[in-house]
């Protein structure tokens, strides 16, 4: 749904109010309403408080949420000039156009897409320290010594633990175990 306001007769001259109007056009009001707060010029304060009101509007009179409102449209129209003479030498005088703007907002419903917050650049590939070879044939050579390693490694460690004897240790542990426990058991009955 479309919602508008408008400033009539405002003492600005409209190509000011345009060059501010070109900045915000498209983006969301919230965010257009806070960037020209903040910024200089004369233009940007009136087309503020337009803004705001189109909001304003928005909200009492059709229930609509400020945050999901997107500026559909700005337009900057002329209004009437106030011509003035300002006084010059010999007897001349210069014309002074004294230019007026109406200025309307016209702002719209637009459902809220959540924006992924962007986390910095994206991640870059993690180098591979591998050798790099330029043929096939070179690769499955290469692949082949690195698998009979490998076999060797398992062998080792398969020989290292059969020789160690797990069965003895485990049955010291449980003699000693046994031997303290009926002196503490002793000891707690005294």
């Amino acid at each position: 749904m479309e919602v508008r306001a408008v400033a009539k007769f405002v003492k600005v001259q409209p190509r000011k109010v345009r060059l501010v109007a070109n900045e915000v056009r498209g983006k969301n009001a919230i965010q257009a309403a806070n960037l020209l707060r903040f910024h200089p010029s004369k233009g940007a304060f009136v087309l503020h408080k337009v803004l705001v009101s189109a909001i304003s509007n928005a909200e009492a009179n059709h229930n609509l949420e400020a945050g999901s409102l997107k500026i559909a449209e700005i337009r900057v129209d002329e209004g009437p000039v106030l011509k003035r003479i300002q006084a010059r030498a010999m007897g001349r005088a210069n014309r002074i156009y004294k230019r007026m703007s109406h200025i309307t907002v016209v702002v719209e419903d637009v459902e809220a897409v959540a924006v992924p917050k962007a986390h910095g650049t994206a991640a870059k590939p993690r180098p591979t320290l591998a050798v790099k070879t330029k043929g096939k044939k070179a690769a499955k050579a290469e692949a082949a010594p690195v698998a009979e390693v490998e076999e060797v490694k398992e062998e080792v460690v398969e020989e290292v633990a059969a020789e160690t004897p797990a069965e003895e240790v485990v049955e010291e542990t449980t003699a000693e175990a046994t031997e303290e426990t009926p002196a503490e058991e002793g000891e707690e009955q005294n």
